[in-house]
């Protein structure tokens, strides 16, 4: 009888040193802080279960972070990109490598993987383009990502951000909306993990 691991190992399964080892060998790969078998297709699922093992529970995955999980970031961020509703009480968490905010989120605003609520790919290019101070092409690039993969063009964007009511950053916002929309043409195909 054959043993199969999970799709995911985490930090309590393996210590860092044993990841890095079974990594090292060609055995697994990395999915942010843990790691997956190399049989183990990467998928918008496996990469939210990797965060889940990790993250606090009650928190949002939000801007670069959600990006990633969509998989329109191919690589890790260097720090979690979180949210808590601004009505559910939470309390502020002083971790390394967490950037959490307090928003304004509806459950229309999010994906549930299994009880990990991760903004979906609309709401996440709306934050991405109106909170980066570091905005750059690459940015850009995810964004374009996201609005292939959700289907959605500047006009359903504008719409959105119109709905909400003393939103920062809307013109700024709407300005990088256009300019990722134009780059959507010119992303390959299967651009995406």
């Amino acid at each position: 009888m054959s043993y199969r691991l999970p799709d995911v190992l985490t930090p309590t399964d393996f210590s860092i040193t044993e990841m890095s080892a079974l990594v090292l060998n060609g055995e697994v790969y990395r999915v942010g802080d843990c790691v997956s078998p190399i049989d183990v297709i990467p998928s918008p699922q496996q990469r939210a279960a990797a965060l889940q093992a990790v993250l606090p529970p009650n928190l949002i995955v939000e801007r670069l972070t959600a990006g990633w999980v969509w998989g329109a970031l191919f690589s890790f961020p260097p720090r979690y990109e979180l949210c808590a509703d601004a009505g559910a009480r939470t309390r502020p968490l002083d971790v390394e490598r967490l950037d959490i905010r307090e928003v304004v989120i509806t459950t229309a605003d999010t994906t549930d993987f299994s009880g990990l609520r991760v903004t979906t790919p609309l709401r996440t290019a709306l934050d991405i383009a109106r909170s980066r101070d570091d905005f750059d092409e690459s940015h850009i690039e995810i964004i374009a990502r996201l609005m292939r993969m959700g289907g959605f063009a500047t006009r359903q964007c504008a719409a959105e951000l119109n709905k909400r009511k003393n939103l920062p950053n809307k013109l700024v916002a709407l300005e990088r909306l256009v300019r990722a929309s134009a780059a959507v043409a010119a992303l390959p195909a299967g651009s995406f993990h």
